[in-house]
């Protein structure tokens, strides 16, 4: 009896197991395909100089303590800032960016960025 109680748990755990994998495994294959048409958006909507400029790999170096977090956050609030129409706010922000981390991995594409939203700021 007892065989069978333990040969139930170990069948239990397997499953479970199992179902984290596949959970796991499907939500990558989510997240890589959402990733694409992002980039696929981008490509059919953005000028070629902000698709170059999205689509060059970000090098992130490592910073003295975390300085790494604070820096995405103020890119993405920018970035976001441009996407919804308001041009103004996304250089400010971009600007803060670059003042207060001048050498940080984002400052090409915030360049780049600047320059996109300046042309959106002109029109």
């Amino acid at each position: 009896m007892k065989g069978i109680f333990w040969l139930a748990v170990a069948g239990a755990v397997i499953a479970a197991c199992g179902i984290v994998w596949y959970s796991l495994r499907k939500w990558n294959e989510k997240q890589l395909a959402e990733q694409q048409r992002i980039a696929s958006f981008m490509a059919a909507t953005a000028g070629p100089k902000l698709v170059e400029a999205a689509a060059a790999p970000v090098r992130v170096t490592p910073v003295a303590g975390d300085k790494v977090l604070p820096q995405k956050l103020l890119f993405e609030a920018a970035h976001k800032a441009g996407e919804a129409g308001e041009p103004a706010l996304a250089i400010q922000l971009y600007s803060r960016l670059l003042a207060r981390y001048p050498e940080t991995a984002f400052a090409a594409q915030a360049h780049a960025a600047v320059e996109s939203e300046k042309k959106k700021l002109k029109t």
